[in-house]
């Protein structure tokens, strides 16, 4: 008769993300999850150890938004209070991770068990799905559960906690489907097929639009439909927009205008007052659309919203036209109807033509503002940004953190990219806005694309709040080129106060110099301080080249952003956000 192998809970656990074909964990070794550990070793899963669950956390999701696939990070019970922010972060940006965590034992809960908290009930509000695992013959069952929650319909960050006490007793490991309510293999991203009533009325819409555009965000990226989206805008000459804050869909191309913002792309504005219809793809009309309402969106504009899953149907209800599918699917289909009408679709070409222009005038505009900007007292920080993307190839990888950092380099990118530059691997804080997740960013995706640059602009501020996890990257041997613009400020929070306190005063923005260089250096890496603008090119060359950890600590002086000066304005006139 044979015999039956029983082993820890930490183990099945590890057995269960093995048949779920887990890429990765990331994690911070603790007393509570050493079952968990030994069954990653058992099952060679790749681990990596961090210096703080935060850290795990923000790796976990930067290695998803680059590969979409699915990977976990594990901590302690202590630890989870550290992994929230992380969770908070990847729950906006609708990004599918599985955080796990240790809880205390079943045995004592309610009485005040060691390190006892009610994790689960606490991530239920940042997660699609939050469960405390009850026994251990039932951990195959949730975290198949678990993952079909994180990856179904409107992705996002799931979270499972599990008991000390079951971890460490023993329990049979499953080889096989013992019930049906679960799968304990990997499991695959449903799709929504749009109805053909729905694309005919879709069509029809379209076909009568004048000047239509489209706006895409994270919902086309997770639903891997971004390269149907871009044939269809591009076949069509419909001018597409890129939603803030989500990932990048497309790269330099004739449809691709830039960001979705009338402040980090001011002409976007200019086009969004002609427009006569707006489909929004795969994101919510939520504060960064003006929930669908003016000035954002034109009274007279037909809006129409298509999304993949029913959650975010309801969510944008203040659409004149609903779609619910697949992005892709959608897509695909609609070009069919639209191939196939009895009459003829209109030439969308001049329209795009124009939205161009408007596009070409402001690269030339800024361009000449640059060029009159006094270099004393630190760098333009946007001249610093563009040194930077001249210098990296295509392939490479760019991350962004900070506050004006990330706004200045947002609008760098997009000015090189309507230039002809396709830099389309790129990470950056989400709609949290989350200081610090550079490191951990900039981290991952040197671990994944080893062969390109892997580079980080970080501002000051978020260097301090995430820097020191760079020993993560010397830990692994990733080289990575950190280039901190360096204004001895919150640059934001500074200018903001500036127009809101009286005689342009601020008050706890500012802190002295921080040598970012030579502490990258005391740990065995390159680092410089760079003084002077115009030889940012020269040293950065030389830290791509040294294939090492560098940090290259630029003075730059603090310009406000058209993104902060703007929303200080709309705070100083209204409460909305």
């Amino acid at each position: 008769m044979q015999s039956i192998e029983r082993v820890r809970g930490g183990i099945v656990l590890a057995h269960a993300l093995k048949l779920k074909g887990i890429p990765v964990v990331f994690t911070l070794s603790g007393g509570f999850l050493n079952p968990v550990l030994e069954g990653l070793m058992k099952y060679e899963i790749p681990t990596y150890n961090t210096p703080h669950e935060q850290v795990a956390g923000h790796m976990a999701d930067g290695w998803t938004r680059l590969t979409r696939d699915l990977v976990v990070c594990l901590v302690g019970p202590e630890g989870f209070a550290n992994a929230v922010p992380a969770m908070t972060e990847a729950f906006m940006a609708k990004t599918p991770v599985l955080f796990i965590s240790c809880s205390a034992t079943i045995k004592r809960r309610g009485q005040g068990g060691f390190k006892e908290i009610e994790d689960y009930r606490i991530a239920e509000r940042i997660t699609n799905y939050s469960a405390l695992v009850p026994s251990g013959e039932r951990i195959y069952e949730f975290v198949d559960k678990a993952i079909d929650a994180a990856i179904s319909g409107q992705t996002g960050p799931v979270h499972l906690s599990i008991p000390v006490d079951i971890l460490y007793s023993s329990f049979e490991l499953q080889k096989k489907f013992l019930e049906r309510p679960f799968r304990i293999g990997k499991s695959k991203r449903p799709s929504i097929w749009p109805a053909p009533e729905t694309l005919n009325q879709l069509a029809a819409s379209l076909g009568k639009a004048k000047r239509p555009v489209i706006i895409g965000g994270n919902g086309v990226w997770w639903s891997h439909a971004e390269e149907w989206l871009r044939e269809f805008a591009e076949k069509h000459s419909i001018p597409f927009y890129n939603m803030p804050y989500h990932q990048k869909l497309m790269g330099a191309g004739p449809a691709y205008l830039g960001l979705a913002d009338i402040h980090l792309n001011p002409p976007f504005e200019e086009t969004m007052q002609q427009a006569d219809l707006a489909m929004v793809v795969g994101c919510r009309l939520d504060n960064m659309l003006s929930f669908g309402n003016p000035p954002f969106f034109p009274e007279d504009l037909q809006l129409i919203t298509i999304n993949g899953s029913h959650q975010e149907y309801i969510e944008n209800h203040a659409a004149d036209q609903r779609v619910v599918g697949d992005p892709g699917a959608v897509f695909v289909e609609l070009g069919k109807v639209l191939d196939s009408a009895t009459s003829e679709n209109p030439d969308w070409k001049p329209w795009l033509n124009d939205a161009r222009s408007f596009s070409d005038r402001w690269v030339i505009e800024t361009e000449i503002m640059l060029s009159k900007e006094n270099t004393e007292g630190g760098a333009h920080p946007l001249r610093l940004i563009l040194d930077v993307i001249d210098e990296v190839g295509d392939d490479d990888i760019l991350s962004f953190d900070g506050g004006d950092t990330h706004f200045w380099s947002e609008i760098g990118l997009q000015l090189r990219t309507l230039q002809g530059r396709n830099i389309q691997k790129t990470l950056f804080p989400g709609p949290y806005s989350l200081l610090g997740v550079g490191i951990s960013f900039a981290t991952v995706a040197g671990l994944i694309f080893s062969e390109n640059h892997s580079v980080l602009i970080s501002g000051d501020g978020a260097f301090l709040s995430g820097g020191l996890s760079i020993d993560v990257a010397f830990d692994a041997m990733v080289p990575l080129t950190v280039v901190v613009d360096n204004n001895r400020s919150f640059g934001s929070i500074k200018q903001q106060q500036k127009i809101l306190f009286d005689n342009n005063k601020t008050f706890k923005t500012n802190f002295r110099f921080i040598q970012f260089h030579d502490l990258v250096k005391s740990l065995g890496g390159y680092g410089v301080h760079v003084t002077d603008q115009d030889s940012i090119k020269g040293y950065l060359r030389k830290a791509l080249q040294s294939n090492t950890i560098a940090c290259l600590n630029v003075d730059t002086r603090s310009v406000i952003s058209p993104l902060i000066e703007g929303l200080a304005d709309r705070r100083a006139r209204s409460s909305i956000e």
